[in-house]
């Protein structure tokens, strides 16, 4: 072996040998037990960053570990290709959208190669592609003819600007997020998948995914939202159907809004300027629960009045208000003031009644103080019937006298709202449908799958350019031959990555995947992605899985049988103010000189504002570039930083020392497995011993994801090994501290492998562990003089007291601590410690 690991020459070398063999690829035809291990595919945004390191390395080192426990391992890779960003190079840059994905898609797959990830390639896929979206329109057909898609008008963001619906996500302070214009409530009709089908199941099966993180859960639980409550009927001036989940806060109403969309504010508008145009200021805000929260509520009062059900004499007015929305519930509320936030402010800024109906703690007051609304546990009070209930039982008294009377009933609802899944764009998978004048909407014949998109568009005019295409959308009708056209819409594109996984595990020519292979791989085994797709991807992705099962395509329900969401990776951030306009101009960590607590611009040496340790940015520039630092140390050092010294569930911040250390401990490993040699011999227990224990942990710790764990053993290892005296024992542990690092720094470990056995290390077993080895049969005894501790003893475990007190006596340092004085007592703890007592 060289003096000196050559990181570069090693990386090119092992990736071109495994690529030549093809070491990573499933094998379907394989009698060995399966694992499938899957990180959440990226976005081929054109570099990979850091935090894709960070998740693709956790991911490799179990898939690596995996194959060496004797599992044949499925590991794929693929690119969540369709979507907006490409749509706005496509504008900004003048390019094709597919050209920009496609050469960012070349230019990541190259930096994954590059860091040795243990990949199977042959099953790589590209949602962009027409063999993948096209085989997700058959299934979206399939879910059509089971009656789980339907299409119907539903309010939308709508951007005048760029003609196009936005995602709630895109509005900023009302504005378009591109255009900045303010966007529009309208109607249109929109195709949506019956996810609330689904409601209960999914939330039943959270039960079952024990190995999922808890907080993961309980936000599915929450988006999910099942709740119980009364609905009924405000009677009076109009009719107005409400549903609560307070209806225990009955007695402190004060108002009933309606949504400014509810067909009595409708009917309102047509006679009415000022209801109109009050109609029209509404429709510019956002349409997110988190807006509606964090939005001025505004109200308009119609002069209507309604009964309350519990008192035909007190009567309460009727609101049009922005915070209420057509599509969550009947479209309208009442409000109780005094225990809902939302419902305060907006009593407060209208001079409405806040009456107390729930007390907090002795306060009782009916008349409530204060702009913070009290929404904790209590008693009823001022509540007549009511008063001296617990919140719970008030409900239940409630919705049991309404029933009896006649005036409302008990009802279960959820929060979650079936999925609209239609985007006015170009650049994702069209709706197979056709639009016929004598038939109406008509699925595409499967036989004429895939609808794929034309690749003559422009985007030099705002909007979707398959609405302007001079002939794509223009098709005869499959049923009766007229002249119709294609659906323009395409889908979300969480749709693309609802089901991804089920393709990698099979990807037959003419269907989405065979039900058998599915059987055979899913569920996946371990997933691993950020906290941020912990709703929507990865409910979306239990639904797509619920309902295949549901109509009888796949027999799997769960597709995720462990989840973990990994930190990320962080970084100080440097700026300075911008004279100009106050503004502050973010620099990256290679255009400035770090010098003690302070930082200085290498092309002008002034100096730079360090700023706070926060996730790597784009917009920040505190990103660092993972081909950079493998140029410079090798990919082997960047594995290994971005498993070392945090809990992979915890951010890990980004540290140039730390990779040069990590750097440095590739040669000092480098410099161990020099000095194996086969022919030694001689035993050394110790040594025996504690390379046992660590292989034995650390493969509980891989099991685990406790990655950091794992490379705070190998330290350890390393250390007892570098001191111990050649022996066969000692070689034996520098072949153990090889293999133990093969899934962490696969090229080091290929390298040294090749110098002392045949064969890939990647394809090596994992150690054998000798159970005797991992119980200490020798223990360390303390030996106190008048408590304070003098000595220690290495002894076989279980040795007798008696011995224990005789090689106690017989130490220099206790017969020097105890300066000739008489023992006049013994203590011994057997395994432990010997006290003298003098």
């Amino acid at each position: 072996m060289s003096e000196r690991f050559e990181p570069t020459t090693a990386d090119q070398k092992w990736q071109a040998v495994w690529d030549a063999q093809q070491s990573f690829r499933a094998d379907d035809t394989s009698a060995k037990p399966r694992s499938y291990v899957l990180e959440m595919f990226p976005y081929p945004s054109g570099r990979i960053h850091i935090g894709h390191v960070r998740n693709y390395t956790m991911g490799d080192v179990l898939a690596r570990y995996k194959r060496m426990q004797g599992f044949e391992v499925l590991h794929p890779m693929g690119w969540d290709a369709f979507g907006m960003p490409a749509e706005n190079a496509a504008m900004e840059k003048g390019v094709h959208p597919g050209g920009w994905t496609r050469d960012n898609i070349a230019n990541m797959k190259a930096q994954l190669k590059r860091l040795g990830f243990a990949l199977d390639w042959s099953r790589e896929v590209a949602t962009c592609e027409p063999e993948y979206y096209g085989q997700e329109q058959s299934l979206f057909l399939d879910l059509y003819a089971a009656g789980l898609v339907y299409r119907k008008e539903s309010t939308v963001n709508w951007d005048p600007i760029d003609n196009t619906v936005l995602a709630n996500e895109q509005v900023i302070d009302g504005r378009g997020w591109r255009s900045g214009a303010l966007v529009e409530k309208r109607k249109l009709n929109q195709w949506f998948l019956k996810i609330t089908d689904f409601a209960d199941e999914l939330l039943e099966g959270l039960g079952s995914l024990d190995s999922w993180p808890e907080k993961v859960r309980v936000m599915q639980e929450n988006w999910i939202g099942k709740s119980q409550g009364l609905q009924f009927t405000f009677n009076g001036d109009a009719q107005v159907e409400v549903y609560s989940t307070r209806p225990d806060t009955l007695f402190g109403a004060s108002f009933v809004a309606i949504a400014a969309d509810h067909p009595i504010a409708q009917k309102l508008a047509a006679d009415n300027a000022e209801v109109a145009d009050f109609i029209a200021l509404c429709k510019q805000g956002g349409t997110t629960a988190a807006e509606l929260e964090t939005a001025e509520k505004l109200g308009f009062d119609t002069g209507l009045r309604v009964a309350h059900p519990l008192d035909a004499t007190w009567q309460l007015p009727v609101y049009i208000a922005n915070f209420v929305l057509m599509d969550y519930g009947t479209g309208a509320v009442f409000g109780c003031p005094a225990h809902d936030q939302r419902d305060i402010d907006f009593a407060r800024k209208y001079g409405l009644p806040v009456t107390r109906v729930v007390a907090d703690g002795d306060n009782t007051a009916a008349v409530f103080e204060g702009n913070e609304a009290y929404t904790g546990a209590g008693t009823l009070v001022n509540s007549q019937f009511l008063n001296g209930m617990e919140v719970e039982a008030a409900k239940a008294a409630v919705i049991a006298k309404a029933e009896a009377e006649g005036w409302g009933e008990g009802k279960t609802v959820w929060r979650l709202r079936d999925w609209g899944v239609s985007r006015q764009r170009y650049w994702g998978t069209p709706i197979p449908f056709i639009h016929c004048e004598v038939c109406g909407v008509v699925p595409v014949p499967k036989k004429h799958l895939p609808v794929t998109l034309p690749e003559d568009v422009t985007f030099d005019v705002p909007g979707n350019p398959l609405d302007r295409h001079p002939t794509w959308k223009h098709v005869d009708c499959p049923q009766c031959g007229h002249a119709a056209r294609r659906e323009t819409d395409t889908l979300d594109t969480f749709v693309d990555s609802s089901w991804y996984f089920l393709r990698f595990a099979s990807q037959p020519d003419d269907a989405p995947f065979d039900p058998a292979e599915i059987a055979r791989w899913l569920p996946v085994g371990q997933y691993i992605g950020g906290i941020e797709h912990a709703i929507l991807h990865l409910l979306y992705a239990r639904f797509w899985t619920r309902a295949l099962a549901r109509i009888g395509k796949i027999d799997v329900k769960e597709p995720f049988a462990s989840l973990f969401t990994q930190g990320m990776v962080t970084h100080e951030t440097y700026s300075r103010i911008d004279p100009s306009n106050g503004q502050p101009i973010w620099f990256s960590p290679g255009e400035v000189e770090r010098s003690g607590e302070g930082a200085s611009l290498k092309a002008d040496g002034g100096a730079v504002e360090i700023g706070r340790v926060i996730k790597m940015s784009k917009s920040k520039k505190n990103v660092v570039d993972p081909d950079e630092i493998v140029k410079k140390y090798g990919a082997d050092a960047i594995r290994w930083f971005m498993l070392s010294d945090s809990p992979p569930e915890r951010d890990l911040p980004w540290s140039e020392a730390g990779i040069e250390g990590c750097a440095r401990f590739v040669q000092r490993l480098w410099r161990l497995f020099a000095q194996y040699d086969a022919a030694a011999s001689g035993e050394d227990k110790a040594v025996d011993r504690k390379t046992h224990q660590t292989v034995h942990a650390i493969a509980a710790d891989i099991e685990a994801l406790s990655f950091n764990k794992a490379v705070a053993r190998i330290y350890e290892l390393t250390g007892v090994v570098e001191k111990a005296a050649p022996s066969a024992s000692r070689s034996a542990a520098i072949r153990a501290v090889l293999l133990l690092i093969a899934p962490m720094m696969p090229h080091l470990a290929e390298e040294a492998w090749a110098s002392i056995a045949d064969g890939l290390i990647a394809d090596a077993a994992w150690p054998a562990v000798d159970p005797a080895l991992l119980v200490e049969d020798e223990v360390t005894v303390a030996i106190q003089v008048k408590g304070k501790l003098r000595d220690t003893l290495t002894v076989a475990k279980g040795t007798a007291k008696e011995e224990l007190e005789r090689l106690a006596l017989a130490s220099e340092k206790v017969q020097r601590a105890l300066e000739g004085a008489q023992v006049k007592k013994v203590i011994v703890v057997p395994d432990r410690l010997v006290n003298l007592v003098a």
